[in-house]
């Protein structure tokens, strides 16, 4: 158990990494657009030239489009082009603080290296993965923490003080626990000004989905908090003169802290998901900037299911980091 527990957690952890730090990992800007090479599939990396000569570096070639044709290329292998490691590249900023040129990989000249293919603007898919994500993971931990940090203080004071408190409390969660947040979202979102800027739409959005949220949490904490004054240390302490505050802070809590972790791994990947299917449908992040479901927003489009396969990869990659959480939040119990 312990074992996949490490696994669960250094999945997670790799993954952020990525996400985190997409200028490093990802070769291009998420706007750069090559309008030549619209709907590419993922380039192709080779090892042996076209005299069968074995190459130590790995090296690409350059797409053509097809004449007479839309989305479908070949290679010219006639010029080869190595991919280098740690180049420089488009500047960006280490978590918005750092400015930086290096990049993971990338190749010179006029190739390009497109590690999930393009868009229908050429468009690195790749790396929008990882710009898009960091969208998608803020949203998802802003309204997870701000749910359990609400669950902890309203369960704590319920669970610790009882009586009207205990009882307002748990009314109040049972109300909450009945609201059907996504068309309370869609509420919201319908009434927000059209001219607020995006940042600020996530921020009004996932801010309510995290208020929304508390009731689980709160219930589950205040069951902990029951069990916990009675327990003959926190007896002690309160008869030795301890304030409710210092009981609190140095007996309860510890307990508590546990099960708060747990819930904010179950809670994240849902309000990933929230981000994801908002954005999807228009109402959360729109163009030009990514999330993982404005890109998987082009799927409404037949000719993109039958031939741009590798558009699927915003969803192979939400799958991922859904499968990721569930099996650390599974691992811990």
């Amino acid at each position: 158990m312990h074992k996949f527990r490490i696994a669960a957690t250094a999945a997670v952890v790799a993954l952020h990494a990525g996400i985190l730090l997409p200028g490093f990992f990802a070769p291009y800007s998420y706007d750069s657009q090559n309008r030549s090479l619209a709907f590419a599939p993922p380039t192709r990396v080779h090892f042996v030239d076209d005299q069968h000569r074995i190459h130590l570096r790995p090296f690409v070639c350059p797409l053509l489009s097809a004449p007479d044709s839309f989305s479908v290329y070949r290679e010219d292998c006639r010029a080869i082009f190595p991919v280098h490691f740690f180049v420089y590249g488009t500047p960006y900023r280490v978590i918005n603080l750092f400015p930086s040129h290096t990049h993971l990989f990338g190749v010179d000249g006029h190739a390009r290296i497109f590690v999930a293919g393009t868009d229908a603007f050429g468009r690195d898919e790749f790396s929008r993965i990882l710009y898009g994500g960091q969208i998608s993971l803020a949203a998802g931990l802003l309204a997870a923490c701000i749910s359990v940090a609400l669950g902890i203080a309203l369960g704590c004071l319920a669970g610790y003080y009882g009586g009207w408190i205990d009882a307002a409390a748990m009314r109040a969660a049972e109300i909450f626990m009945t609201v059907p947040w996504l068309y309370l979202l869609l509420t919201v979102r319908a009434f927000l000004p059209l001219h607020l800027a995006q940042g600020w739409v996530l921020l009004v959005l996932f801010s309510l989905v995290g208020f929304i949220g508390w009731a689980r949490p709160a219930r589950l904490i205040r069951g902990l908090v029951l069990s916990a004054k009675y327990r003959d240390y926190v007896l002690a302490a309160n008869g030795f003169g301890g304030s409710n505050l210092y009981i609190v802070r140095r007996h309860i809590l510890p307990l508590v802290l546990g099960v708060a972790g747990a819930q904010t791994l179950l809670y994240i990947p849902q309000y990933v998901l929230a981000e994801v299917t908002l954005s999807f449908f228009g109402l959360g992040v729109n163009e030009p900037a990514p999330s993982w479901g404005n890109m998987l927003a082009v799927l409404q489009q037949p000719f993109v299911l039958q031939n741009c396969w590798w558009l699927l990869a915003p969803g192979f990659t939400l799958m991922l980091v859904l499968g990721a959480y569930r099996w650390l939040f599974s691992n811990t119990h």
